[in-house]
């Protein structure tokens, strides 16, 4: 892209199960540079889709339960439009994060510094009680096993991210759950991707996590995480062999 002349062409993904109380507001706040911002109603048995439509959203549809699964319906139909987008952002629907920090992601790829930037709330600025421990334990031992594996250099999972809309392609990304953010990440960095961290606010969310929230959900997160991570630890030591 030619960041000098052109203005980059950015859609947003949202991932939302359950988001009405919520989803208006992250809508509300996200730059007007973005063209599509597009919500991935993930089979929500409450109003997140009528709420979405009606704050200027592209709603798309996945009935069976994923984040990874709702991301890839998002990706199945930004890829259907006539022109693609340079950069794609993916930002929760709880409201826990910035969108107007959209900025500090979106610089080092325009400036052709990283094709995959990860907001991180570890580097970052937290609210008091917007992550959990098991949360921030599990962030901390992803990464660890990251940089003991793969030699990756992370801090954090986060769910606020950008990356080029040809990288993300690339990849082939096939994770239907939890393990969509570190699949992600592994694979940009197998690739040799450039990637970097930028500090960025975290908040608590509206409403109540259906991962942190409650204990099934932590422990299916990381299990899920963990799994992830020694699936492609896996792969990569049958290459090497």
């Amino acid at each position: 892209m030619d960041a000098m002349n052109t203005p980059p062409v950015v859609d947003v993904i949202i991932p939302a199960f359950n988001e009405e109380k919520s989803i208006a507001q992250v809508i509300g706040d996200i730059p007007s540079l973005v063209r599509h911002v597009v919500v991935a109603n993930n089979n929500s048995t409450d109003r997140t889709a009528e709420v979405a439509t009606a704050a200027g959203a592209m709603v798309v549809f996945e009935v069976q339960k994923g984040y990874g699964k709702a991301c890839l319906a998002a990706m199945k139909w930004i890829s259907q439009q006539e022109v693609q987008p340079d950069i794609v952002v993916f930002l929760d629907g709880d409201y826990s994060d910035y969108p107007e920090e959209m900025h500090l992601l979106l610089s080092p790829i325009l400036e052709g510094k990283a094709d995959l930037v990860i907001g991180s709330r570890a580097l970052g600025q937290r609210e008091q009680g917007s992550m959990t421990v098991p949360q921030v334990f599990g962030n901390w031992l992803a990464t660890w096993l990251m940089k003991l594996l793969f030699r990756a250099h992370f801090t954090d999972l986060g769910p606020f991210r950008a990356i080029s809309w040809n990288k993300l392609l690339a990849l082939g990304m096939v994770d239907q759950n939890f393990g969509w953010t570190i699949e992600m990440q592994i694979k940009a960095h197998q690739a040799g991707l450039s990637y970097l961290e930028v500090p960025v606010t975290y908040r608590k969310r509206i409403g109540v996590s259906k991962v942190s929230g409650t204990v099934k959900g932590v422990f299916g997160a990381g299990y899920k995480i963990i799994f992830t991570i020694f699936k492609y630890w896996r792969l990569s030591f049958r290459r090497q062999r």
